[in-house]
């Protein structure tokens, strides 16, 4: 199967979903600089120290540098989750930021406030090769910011099949259902539901990735959230939360999910030791490179819900940004072209394989596709199958969101606290990005 991403094609990711705008206030970053320079120049880029990350991030730089001896780009490494996400404010906000640094598309590249701290590439031909889906999530009124790196990816979760088969089960496509499998799993002597909090950015799987559920039930759920007038307190949305709750009272966690990695979860759910993993399609990939039988041993399915519908919460992949104080803006605009083309495609597709349709123009993905990804495909490929996730729709997205669901995940708090305490965690960003209603 080949998926081929046209000229600016919006894919199925923003089906059913509508913008809105993302402005903020603001002056657009200049260039200058290395235009004219034939001298050999040397770029630092900044990115998470994950697998999933590093690895395609190493590919993209190797084959740029192949074609282009006279730029050296050398990879620093920055924690994830929280911790990551405050040395990049840090670094922006002092002045200090490498050349080039990953970071998320969406809501969360927005709180950077991009106008005053990210090169702008609006005006360069190559940010033509890259979906209209893409560049929305990394756009504001007054420039485009990035290129991405790695494929869409969908939010829900990734099954161990040979669970299923021995079990009987079938794919569910409501909560209940769900419930009902993990419950037979964890009576069979394994995890029903596989939980990562150590890696507390993991906790915020069955929210997010509910987001499917939540605009199927309000289409105007994320532009009211906007306005301020939509809350997780109420259903739908309360709906996730409510379903960590759940999960951790029915016994169905593994006994570890406090002390467990990311890395103990992608082991458990590629080598049989649990039935379900909530997880970001990204992790695909490094996960088939470490446990080879997962590539036909795990599969994957879109969050189950409560109402009729059932379809995928969809992400755009994390860009990769310049540093409005690079000294080099030429040399790091050389390198996003080559980035946003096949060739960075193929590279980061034999370094890691691929989890999902990239969003540039002319990319393919092969046709031996691991099984998760094979399963994920037709989501995108269906008219309404997946749906934008929050982040790509509101530039509003708390940043205390991963603690909170720890906490509800762990019993610490209910999911109708947690859900309000949320509430009053995006208040501050709202009210900071100058929105209306708050």
């Amino acid at each position: 199967m080949t998926i081929r991403t046209p000229r600016r094609a919006a894919l199925a990711l923003v089906a059913g979903g509508g913008a809105v705008a993302l402005a903020l206030a603001g002056c657009s970053a200049g260039s200058g600089g290395d235009a004219a320079s034939d001298e050999p120049v040397t770029l630092t880029l900044l990115a998470d120290n994950s697998e999933s990350t590093l690895l395609p991030t190493q590919a993209i730089v190797d084959a740029f540098m192949a074609e282009n001896p006279d730029i050296t780009i050398e990879i620093e490494t920055r924690p994830q989750g929280a911790e990551g996400d405050n040395v990049v404010k840090t670094r922006l906000s002092t002045g200090e930021m490498t050349d080039i640094f990953q970071y998320n598309s969406g809501s969360l590249l927005m709180a950077l406030n991009p106008d005053s701290t990210v090169l702008n590439i609006g005006d360069e031909e190559f940010v033509d090769n890259l979906s209209d889906t893409f560049v929305s999530a990394v756009s504001t009124d007054n420039g485009v910011y990035g290129v991405p790196m790695g494929t869409a990816m969908g939010g829900g979760i990734l099954y161990n099949i040979g669970i299923y088969e021995e079990l009987g089960l079938e794919i569910p496509t409501t909560w209940d259902e769900f419930i009902a499998n993990s419950e037979a799993a964890t009576e069979a002597g394994y995890a029903g539901v596989i939980q990562s909090y150590a890696d507390t950015w993991t906790s915020q799987l069955f929210v997010l990735g509910d987001f499917f559920n939540v605009l199927s039930a309000d289409p105007d759920w994320a532009t009211e959230y906007t306005a301020g007038n939509r809350k997780y307190v109420d259903e739908p949305a309360l709906a996730g939360f409510s379903h960590l709750q759940e999960v951790h009272e029915a016994g169905i966690v593994n006994e570890d999910y406090a002390s467990a990695t990311y890395d103990d979860g992608v082991r458990m759910i590629a080598t049989g030791e649990g039935a379900h993993y909530p997880m970001l399609t990204f992790a695909i990939p490094p996960m088939v490179e470490n446990y080879p039988e997962s590539a036909e041993g795990v599969g994957f399915f879109a969050m189950p819900g409560d109402g009729d519908a059932n379809g995928l919460t969809a992400w755009t992949p994390s860009g990769l940004y310049g540093a409005a104080t690079t000294e080099h803006p030429e040399a790091v605009k050389k390198f996003f072209e080559f980035v946003a083309s096949p060739a960075a495609c193929d590279a980061q597709t034999e370094a890691v394989g691929a989890a999902g349709p990239y969003l540039v123009e002319g990319c393919t993905i092969p046709d031996d596709v691991p099984r998760s990804v094979a399963d994920m495909l037709p989501y995108f490929e269906t008219e309404g199958g997946s749906l934008p996730a929050l982040e790509f729709l509101s530039p509003i997205k708390g940043p205390a969101l991963e603690q909170i669901t720890v906490e509800v995940g762990s019993g610490i708090r209910p999911a109708e606290d947690g859900a309000a305490l949320y509430d009053a965690d995006v208040v501050k960003q709202a009210q900071q990005l100058g929105l209306e209603g708050w």
